[in-house]
This record gives structure tokens, sequence and C-alpha cells, in this order.
């Protein structure tokens, strides 16, 4: 079939983004779903910095590509041995399939997916075939396995979850990672438990998802930084207890001062090695430091060594929020639609297809939260 795609066709482009428009609209052609897998509509899409890493160069990946990958929509054609969700479901989609056999699989940590981080690596469908071409064949590299930045997308069984048809869409695509990656890095990755102190550093939209998830977990402290004074306020209305701008003098010793020598869990979501260094400052002696962050693969942290061991200190890494996204997706729509997670007021604004390279300017200089483009 013939769809609509935003698709990358280098990376590293200047900005801003409305001049050199790193992202073009094409129509392309859509195989259709082969052996567990499925055609969804793709009814809203939400806009990442794990897409603006592909296309300033951070996050390296193949070119042409055709970007996304957080997103929802409606299930339309399911391919063979796919038998547990039906035309008319509604689906988020995760960016992370998992085949439920290798060793981290195994173990309950499908985020680890060691054919899916292969597939995602090379920009391939689960099995290591494209399903989106140009009209002179051209294969189209696929991003996270999803490509949502598109009218339609076929995608694995293992990269949906099923969701309830009350949710709106541009809600529901929130799910798909700002919410899994930052709620899961607060309740699974940290494992806050009532009563601790937290800071998370970056309040992007998955640092604000982790505002969110300390509160779920009961923390009684929270301390929300940023550079951004507009981000510190919108945090402190979420429920943070206490803002600080880092690049403020002194920063790091007036938050041990106020939390009696350092928090117990610091959760970094800059995507920054001097923020991932701040975060491990401004944790306590036994405390730990969780990173969900993706900075540039040449980037290296400076940290003491010896204060590992001398202080027992942890420093965790974090990938999608250490989820198990078929139990955490439907946990957390529940908690949203009980009120105590209000991921909507993460929404900066809706845009339609033709808008993506002003919106990834927006979200380049900070100016936005979670945009989602919307398709009708």
């Amino acid at each position: 079939m013939k769809i609509k795609a935003a698709v990358l066709q280098a990376i590293g482009a200047q900005r801003p983004y409305q001049q050199s428009q790193p992202l073009v609209i094409e129509e392309l052609d859509l195989d259709p779903p082969g052996d567990n897998e499925v055609l969804i509509q793709i009814k809203a899409a939400g806009l990442c910095h794990s897409d603006l890493s592909v296309i300033d160069g951070n996050r390296p990946r193949p070119v042409p590509m055709a970007l996304g990958h957080e997103a929802a929509g409606i299930v339309k054609i399911v391919g063979s041995g796919v038998t547990d969700l039906a035309v008319g479901d509604h689906v988020v989609a995760v960016f992370v399939p998992s085949c439920g056999h290798c060793t981290p699989c195994a173990e309950g940590r499908p985020a680890l997916c060691e054919p899916a981080a292969k597939a995602n690596n090379q920009g391939t469908m689960f099995d290591g075939g494209h399903r989106l071409h140009r009209t002179d064949g051209t294969a189209i590299n696929h991003h996270m396995g999803v490509s949502a930045f598109a009218d339609h997308a076929v995608v694995s069984r293992h990269s949906l979850v099923k969701i309830d048809h009350r949710l709106p869409f541009c809600h529901a695509a929130l799910f798909g990672c700002a919410v899994l990656t930052g709620v899961g890095a607060a309740i699974n990755s940290a494992g806050i438990q009532a009563g601790q102190t937290v800071a998370v550093v970056g309040l992007g939209g998955v640092g604000l998802n982790s505002v969110l998830g300390a509160l779920v977990a009961g923390a009684s402290e929270i301390i929300a930084i940023d550079v951004d004074d507009q981000k510190l306020a919108l945090a402190k209305e979420l429920g943070a207890t206490h803002t600080f701008n880092s690049g403020q003098p002194k920063a790091v010793e007036n938050i041990k001062a106020i939390t009696a020598g350092g928090v117990d869990c610091a959760i970094e979501m800059a995507g920054s090695e001097k923020a991932l260094e701040f975060a491990y400052q401004i944790t306590r002696r036994g405390g730990i430091t969780v990173t969900g962050g993706l900075a540039h693969p040449d980037k290296k942290v400076a940290i003491q060594q010896v204060s590992l061991v001398a202080e027992e200190r942890t420093l965790r890494g974090s990938y999608v929020g250490s989820c198990v996204p078929v139990r955490d997706v439907p946990r957390y729509v529940k908690l949203f639609q009980q009120g105590k997670l209000p991921v909507d007021r993460l929404l900066s604004g809706v845009l339609t297809l033709d808008e993506i390279n002003d919106g990834f300017e927006k979200l380049a200089a900070g100016k936005a939260v979670r945009q989602v483009i919307e398709f009708t």
C-alpha cells in the first residue's frame, strides 16, 4: 500500500531545522504484514529526543530511515501467527520488541532483547528485512522497528501492547516511550521506596515522567534539576518539592545541604555526561544513581572510583525504564486514568506531519516537552 512517511535523508543536518529540512515527507510503498506482524494505522506519534539524537548524529543509524518510535494506533490487518490481537484493537507501539527466548528475555528483562537490539541498530524489522520501499525499490530503514512518523506502519506483534480504547491517542502515544522510560526508571530501575529522597536531572518529557514516577512511588522529597527555568516551574506544578538550576554556582553544595549529604536516588535523563556526573555528585553515601539519558557513544563519564567502594554507591543504567511493557503499560494507563499519573500535562502541542521539522527545532531548542503528531 502507499503511505506518507517522514524520511531522514542524512544525519547531522544544521539547525534551524525549518531551513535545513532533515525530514522529507515521502510517498512510500509499505509491504503487507508477514508472519507475527501487524499493520496498524498510526493515530498519534510523539517527538522524542531519541528521534532527535538520530537527526543530529548523537545516535548514529543507517539512512535513509523513516523515523518515529513512540506511537499509538489501530490494528488494521493481522499477519499469520497473530492470535491475540484483532482488527480494531487500539495499541501502543513499544520500540524494543521481545523475542522471549534470548538470555535477557528469559531473565524477565525484555528491554535488553538481543535480536531486537541487533535489528534496531541495523534499521531492519525483527526478521532482518524491510517493509518500506521507495517506488524505485530502494529500501528505507526502519526506526526501532516502528517508523511511526507515517500514517501506517507494519510492526512486529512483539512491539505492540493492547490498550483501553477509551484512552485518547494523543495521550496513549506517550506510554510507548516517555512514560515507560521515565516512570519505569523511578519505579523499576531505581526501586524508589516510600519516604526516600529523589533528584531528577534533566526535565524533558522523560525526566518529567521520572518526577511523576517518584511521586507515585511515594518519595518524600523530589528535587527537580535543569537549566531551563520554565521546565523547573512545570516540575514544581507537577509535584516536585524543590527545584534547582544546575547552572547556578554551588548547586551541588546547596542540594547536599538540604538533603543531609545527598539524595537516596538521583535519576539522570539529560543525555549528557556532565549531567550524569552532577547526578552522581548529589547522591548520598550508599545511594543509587540511575541514568536513562543517551549521550553520544564517544562521551565518557569521570567519577571518583573509590567512592563506589568506600561509599557503597550504585551506578545503574536504565533502558526503557527496565520495564516489562505488557505488564507496565496497562498499569501506568490505569494510574493515568485514576488521575495519579497526569502525563497529559506534559503535552506541549499537537502537530501535523508537515510540521515535523518545526517540531524538532522546538525540541532541540528546549521550547517543548512533548509534542505529538496526530493523523486523521
